[in-house]
């Protein structure tokens, strides 16, 4: 790479876990622009990383933190479509603002609809560059969150028995405690011990907590199949 070390990439990488200051990535071929993008992002108060092309941006691992990318239309290598493609289906965290020279309604049409933050024609305002970058920053920490939130809820799941997880699933689709022992074949009894087991793991208060939850991970699923009758 020919402005930013691979060495320095890595120590980024390295301290976005204890860094929680978002990080904006650049992919942009023009050095002016890059250096210039750098300069006020910095000043923003962001950590910031510039690449001169797709490749470069590529071979970075995913970062850490909350993020965005600023992205050019036209690469050396890649279109700037064609990398929001793939960000989009490995980086679904990280939000994209298009930049461009060239006012193309039909590009900027496809940019929007594949989930593009803002598109904007150089040459542009701070102001505008800063708030599309605030939104950007924003989406990206709310689904940083949404998927904390889905990775916690997955490992509670992992910690339930099999039998607990048969009463979860009936539960969540509306079976009352009777109607559970009859297609397991336990008692109602039991049902209830089983239930109150899920509920803790779970960490449920209610009942709309534990289908909310259900429902998140798809643990109501027909794919966990009720092996009924089993001890």
């Amino acid at each position: 790479m020919n402005h930013i070390s691979r060495s320095a990439l890595e120590s980024s990488q390295a301290s976005s876990a204890l860094n929680p200051t978002p990080i904006v990535f650049v992919v942009d071929d023009d050095v002016s622009i890059r250096e210039s993008l750098e300069g006020l992002i910095r000043s923003a108060g962001w950590r910031v990383l510039t690449f001169a092309s797709a490749g470069e941006f590529l071979s970075l691992p995913r970062a850490e933190c909350a993020s965005c990318l600023i992205l050019d239309v036209t690469l050396p290598d890649l279109t700037g479509l064609e990398l929001q493609a793939l960000v989009a289906a490995e980086r679904s965290d990280m939000p994209i603002i298009f930049i461009t020279g060239y006012n193309d309604v039909r590009m900027t049409v496809q940019a929007m609809k594949a989930g593009a933050v803002e598109f904007l024609t150089k040459p542009f305002s701070r102001e505008v560059l800063l708030n599309a970058l605030g939104d950007a920053i924003n989406q990206s920490q709310a689904r940083l969150g949404q998927e904390a939130h889905l990775t916690v809820l997955r490992e509670r799941y992992a910690t339930l028995s099999n039998r607990e997880r048969q009463v979860l699933n009936l539960v969540v689709r509306g079976r009352l405690n009777k109607q559970v022992g009859g297609e397991l074949g336990i008692s109602e009894i039991t049902v209830k011990a089983h239930r109150g087991s899920v509920m803790r793991k779970m960490r449920a208060r209610s009942l709309a907590d534990l289908v909310r939850f259900a429902d998140s991970i798809g643990a109501d699923s027909t794919s966990d199949s009720l092996t009924a009758r089993s001890p």
